[in-house]
């Protein structure tokens, strides 16, 4: 059902955002670098790696400068309109076509690269053996100003990626694993539309009151 619910919604969604993905595009090709489009190998169901698709936000040699995987605020590679398309998960509309494709589901834990996946623990990995990734899902939403987060800490970034992000996406992502169902799929499908629109409310903590706390707190 989640699976079929998962095609409705790609074909539903890509054909809504046809023109303003083209517009996008265009914007896209005469600015920056000129790339539309940002590929990039992630680890998917199983541990198998796969190209993820999204609107192309930092420089293409990003991934062998400074920072690496993991972006930070304020990041120099972002691209001029980069910054707009990360913030409102517009880059992510690509992901559609994986959904298609079935590589990625709409709501999941959110696909890392091999480099950033190889910081978690066997636990996460584990999740992957039961469920696809998503383009969204619990650690997405928490986590939607990771970016922020990296760049306020005292510790530099990889630290503090290693020591206070990656337990907390585990724990949520263990959670989801244990808690799928097309209601919550649901339900996190509108606290990420919710969290686009009002990124400091905290609405997913009454809705899904049994989420795990923070344990850096």
């Amino acid at each position: 059902m989640i699976r079929l619910l998962d095609i409705i919604i790609a074909l539903v969604a890509l054909a809504i955002l046809i023109i303003p993905c083209g517009i996008i595009a265009i914007f896209l090709r005469f600015t920056g670098e000129g790339e539309v489009f940002f590929m990039q190998e992630r680890i998917g169901k199983g541990g198998k790696p796969f190209q993820i698709y999204k609107f192309a936000t930092m420089l293409k040699d990003s991934p062998n400068m400074a920072g690496g995987d993991i972006t930070t605020g304020g990041d120099p590679r972002v691209l001029p309109m980069g910054n707009f398309l990360r913030k409102t998960k517009i880059n992510e509309l690509p992901q559609f076509l994986n959904v298609l494709g079935g590589s990625l589901s709409v709501v999941g834990p959110r696909p890392l690269t091999p480099k950033v996946f190889s910081l978690f623990p066997p636990e996460y990995a584990a999740i992957l053996d039961d469920i696809p990734p998503g383009i969204t899902g619990a650690s997405s939403i928490v986590f939607r100003d990771e970016e922020g987060i990296l760049q306020a800490s005292s510790k530099d970034f990889l630290t503090c990626y290693k020591d206070d992000i990656v337990p907390y996406k585990t724990a949520l992502e263990l959670w989801y694993r244990e808690h799928r169902s097309l209601w919550i799929n649901i339900v996190l499908v509108f606290l990420t539309a919710w969290t686009i629109l009002r990124s400091r409310s905290a609405l997913y903590k009454k809705l899904l009151p049994d989420l795990p706390e923070n344990p850096n707190k």
